[in-house]
């Protein structure tokens, strides 16, 4: 009474999970019900798979699931599928017969060659290694006056694999460890060459020349009165190097004048402002009336723009070279369109070469301006490279300051003083893109954005030796 409904449960299950061809095809399932007739099975659920037709081809070979009155056939990946699991299996055995092979080769490798006795009287067994071509072995067995190969392979193997085996293992050890010794080189080696970065060798680079002109400020705080009661002769002046040799010469009229600090460089003219503060001054740039547009590119403020007796920039070379031939003293004069004058001066002035990006380092402030240039902690404009509109050498991460205040100038990130920002002619609103001197005495009235900002009629830099005696 049970076998019944689950002998219909089974049938419907394979049902519904293969395709049966008796639907398709009539007359074949006339015929392949005709073959079941034939062998009825005996008791139990009649259930039968048997391959249908001749199977040449293993993987055409279908199946065939009787259960009667219905015959059903499977599909020949069925078959297929029984070919992949004995594979797999196959593929086991030969995955353990390695792992064999691989215990004995260690084994093996872990004694040294030595002799055995064996058990019958005069027989003697030796295991001799010897290369052939690069590194391989060989195993004799030396029995009587003949010899015949040893089987040392689990299973019946080949001996001579397993000793090709432990040597290419050996082979791949070597190699492994000597790729070990030379990534840990390497390794070391990188670690040094990180240590020889750009900010080191600015470091060292700093030191050297603070080093250097500590010694050559000592030399002369020692002989300054000797080496000014030197130069008092004008005849010993070839080529006068700024603005205050022309002082010694007796020139005391401001003008066009030309200089040559390094020879190897030529000659350049230069405006002298030869009346104010005891004369010799040279001229580095001038604020005027706005006629000259200071928002320029990078070799624009290289080679110098304007004209000498109005507005200019006289060029990040040419000061470079001004400030390399002499220590130079920096003087910046003020003037807002209310008429209040103030300056600020610093006693130490050095603009670095191109290559490094015309670093600014200034010092030693004094005047009635306020350190603008040094106003903080973050808004500190000592140290700092050359930034223009069209080169980022800024602090700012967001951005670039020389594109945002329209001008060249050594920002931070971005600033608290700015002499080449845009020229107004009255006080304005928005962004602080004109001149900007942040510590002048009405800065506090500029707290809020929709505050006027102050605007600045003239301004002046200019420079001359430290030792300068009028």
């Amino acid at each position: 009474m049970r076998l019944a409904p689950l002998c219909g449960f089974t049938a419907t299950t394979f049902l519904l999970a293969f395709p049966w061809s008796s639907a398709a095809e009539p007359a074949d399932r006339t015929q392949r019900w005709d073959k079941v007739q034939d062998k009825p099975a005996s008791g139990g659920c009649p259930v039968r798979m048997k391959p249908s037709g001749q199977c040449d081809d293993e993987d055409d070979c279908p199946y065939q699931v009787t259960l009667p009155p219905l015959t059903i056939q499977l599909p020949k990946q069925f078959r297929m599928l029984e070919k992949t699991m004995k594979e797999l299996q196959s593929l086991k055995e030969t995955v353990n017969r390695l792992k064999r092979y691989c215990l004995e080769c260690r084994h093996q490798a872990d004694q040294s060659p030595q002799t055995e006795s064996g058990e019958a009287a005069g027989s003697t067994v030796t295991t001799v290694l010897v290369p052939e071509g690069p590194q391989s072995t060989t195993s004799k067995e030396e029995q009587g006056g003949g010899g015949t190969p040893r089987d040392t392979g689990a299973g019946g193997g080949d001996p001579n694999s397993a000793l090709d085996m432990q040597v290419k293992m050996e082979r791949m050890s070597t190699s492994l460890r000597n790729a070990r010794r030379q990534i840990t080189s390497l390794h070391g080696r990188l670690e040094n060459l990180s240590l020889v970065n750009m900010k080191n060798v600015e470091a060292i680079v700093d030191s050297k020349v603070e080093n250097i002109t500590g010694v050559v400020n000592k030399l002369r705080s020692n002989c300054s009165h000797q080496c000014l009661a030197q130069n008092t002769s004008p005849q010993f002046i070839i080529a006068p190097k700024d603005c205050s040799d022309y002082n010694m010469l007796q020139q005391k009229k401001s003008g066009i004048y030309q200089v040559t600090p390094d020879p190897r460089n030529g000659t350049f003219e230069v405006y002298c402002d030869m009346e104010s503060y005891g004369g010799g001054w040279t001229m580095v740039q001038q604020r005027l009336n706005g006629t000259v547009s200071f928002n320029r590119s990078w070799a624009e403020y290289k080679r110098g723009f304007g004209n000498l007796r109005g507005e200019f920039w006289l060029g990040n070379d040419r000061i470079h070279l001004l400030t390399k031939a002499k220590d130079m003293v920096l003087r910046i004069e003020l003037e807002d369109f209310e008429g209040v004058r103030e300056y600020a001066k610093f006693d130490q002035f050095y603009v670095a070469n191109e290559y490094l990006r015309y670093r600014l380092s200034i010092s030693g402030y004094s005047g009635t301006a306020g350190n603008a240039l040094h106003f903080s902690k973050n808004f500190n404009h000592d140290q700092k490279f050359f930034t223009t509109p069209d080169r980022d050498n800024d602090l700012y991460p967001s951005g670039n300051c020389g594109a945002y205040y329209s001008s060249g100038w050594w920002f931070d990130a971005c600033m608290s003083a700015n002499l080449n920002g845009k020229y107004y002619h009255k006080r304005y609103k928005g962004v602080r893109n004109g001149i900007f001197w942040g510590t002048w005495h009405n800065m506090t009235t500029e707290a809020y954005p929709t505050n006027y900002r102050q605007a600045f009629k003239t301004v002046k830099m200019m420079i001359r030796p430290k030792n300068y005696a009028p």
